[in-house]
């Protein structure tokens, strides 16, 4: 039987870092798409105060997933 695989692209934001941006997408996706398999993190973006420093870091990323 074959298998397959369906990708879907998601953008998340965080204000903690990239690796918090991440979990929460996941965690957001989860919640309605069953048996996630990974993701790539194809864009990383920040948002700067005025002062230069990182207020904001953002991500899209394409989670992949069994149908069944």
């Amino acid at each position: 039987m074959a298998t397959v695989t369906k990708v879907i692209e998601v953008s998340s934001s965080s204000k903690k870092g990239i690796e918090d941006a991440v979990q929460a997408g996941l965690k957001k996706v989860g919640k309605s798409v069953k048996n996630i398999q990974g993701a790539w993190v194809n864009d990383i973006k920040v948002v700067c105060g005025a002062d230069g420093a990182v207020s904001e870091w953002r991500v899209n990323m394409r989670v992949s997933f069994i149908v069944s």
